[in-house]
């Protein structure tokens, strides 16, 4: 099987009208060996945040000389960034080899065989551990309890970040259930690590940790010095340390950063060698494509792939910070279950102009039903069915001195990066 058919196979499966649960990866990786068992976790869950603090935590372990396997969710562009070992990629020939063997695995249990994201799990699971990885930075799914990620045993750190109101058919519908929800991943003989937040999330997390009998470290803002910001990312002291530097743009991925920093102190504590050299070059060498990610200059050209009304506010803060009084050109496209008053209500008071586009899902809203949304509020609005549409048109609109950014769906965000020749 190659792993084009690789990819086919496993976007076959659905998922839909499955219970919730662990029982189906479990019975999966029973019938594989259950080699996972071997594998050290970096287990991290969240609403927001997650993808951005994996990869900074991987590219600390790898610098530090640890082989570190990274699980993460969705793809930009290509499958195979899902599964990566030190920063490469999965190779094509073991996505198909490991994926044939995982499906011939599931055959008899079609009348309830595993979904799609469960299948993507389970192949990470076969590929970290043939590779001997020393430790692997697992992004859960959904929510924490009943995401097949859980199948692990106690992590070495198990690591919530910042927490809102999302899935809620799924989680709850407030603050404290899905914190409940997430906490599902903290268990005895683990570490964890929380994104300082509201009161609501943090006592129930604290609550967990303290049945659990967890060692539970809080960011603390207050001990945040921020030495320089701007379009080369951040450079700030935490704690007494540093200095440290992020390329990441926004001042939520200070925060975190500031999470990651506590992740590899749990970690120490542990017994990790982690070196101070190798947290500040790992964390100044980690990328994390698609989030708020500069893609070009003159015009500046960003990319985001917010997509919820948290992110949509941290975006748009960051671009206020980076572009002062400045109005800007928005790409956007968004699935059609969006709230929209919520989503767009914080990028009004920046807007330039909309180019609204359809993003290549099943679940996208039409290109035209958003503008009919977008243009009572009298922005001017321009129609484009597909994502390079929209970004050819952006750019005939922009002046040199513009700022153009595209958000809304992930969807979108490869698509665009490829056409920057990034991917």
């Amino acid at each position: 099987m190659t792993g084009t058919e690789a990819v086919e196979r496993i976007h076959a499966q659905s998922w839909i009208g499955r219970e919730p649960g662990l029982e189906r990866v479990q019975c999966l990786l029973e019938k594989l060996g259950n080699h996972h068992h071997n594998l050290k976790f970096v287990h991290i869950t969240g609403t927001n945040g997650k993808g951005s603090t994996a990869s900074m935590t991987a590219s600390i372990l790898t610098t530090a000389g640890h082989r570190t396997g990274l699980f993460t969710s969705p793809h930009l562009y290509h499958f195979h960034e899902r599964m990566q070992i030190d920063g490469v990629n999965i190779p094509d020939i073991l996505l198909g080899e490991i994926t044939s063997e995982v499906l011939t695995a599931a055959l008899d249990m079609s009348k309830d065989g595993p979904t799609e994201f469960e299948l993507m799990m389970v192949i990470g699971m076969v590929y970290f551990a043939r590779a001997n990885c020393d430790i692997v930075v697992l992004e859960v799914g959904l929510g924490g309890r009943l995401d097949c990620t859980n199948i692990i045993s106690a992590p070495e750190v198990a690591v919530i970040t910042n927490i809102g109101l999302e899935h809620t058919q799924q989680l709850g519908n407030t603050l404290s259930l899905i914190a409940t929800e997430k906490s599902g991943i903290i268990k005895t003989g683990c570490r964890a690590v929380l994104y300082g937040q509201s009161q609501e999330v943090e006592s129930v997390v604290q609550s967990v940790c303290q049945h659990l009998s967890v060692p539970l470290s809080t960011t603390n803002h207050e001990e945040l010095q921020l030495l320089s910001s701007g379009l080369d990312g951040h450079t700030f002291i935490y704690g007494g340390k540093g200095p440290y530097h992020i390329s990441l743009l926004g001042t939520h991925q200070l925060s975190n950063a500031l999470v990651v920093l506590e992740i590899i102190k749990a970690l120490q504590l542990t017994g990790w060698t982690i070196p101070e050299t190798s947290i500040q070059q790992g964390l100044s060498k980690a990328k994390w494509a698609g989030r708020l990610e500069l893609v070009q200059r003159t015009p500046d050209f960003i990319v985001d792939g917010g997509h919820n009304p948290q992110c949509v506010e941290s975006l748009i803060t960051a671009l206020e910070l980076l572009y002062p009084n400045q109005k800007i050109i928005f790409i956007t496209g968004v699935l059609d279950d969006k709230e929209l008053e919520d989503m767009f209500c914080h990028a009004m008071k920046i807007a330039k102009s909309f180019v609204t586009i359809t993003p290549n899902s099943p679940r996208a809203l039409p290109a035209k039903d958003l503008a009919a949304f977008l243009t009572p509020f009298g922005i001017p609005v321009v129609i484009q069915n597909t994502v390079i549409e929209g970004v050819n048109a952006a750019l005939d609109l922009a002046e040199p001195d513009d700022i153009i950014c595209a958000w809304g769906s992930l969807y979108s965000v490869g698509e665009i990066r490829h056409k920057f020749g990034l991917c």
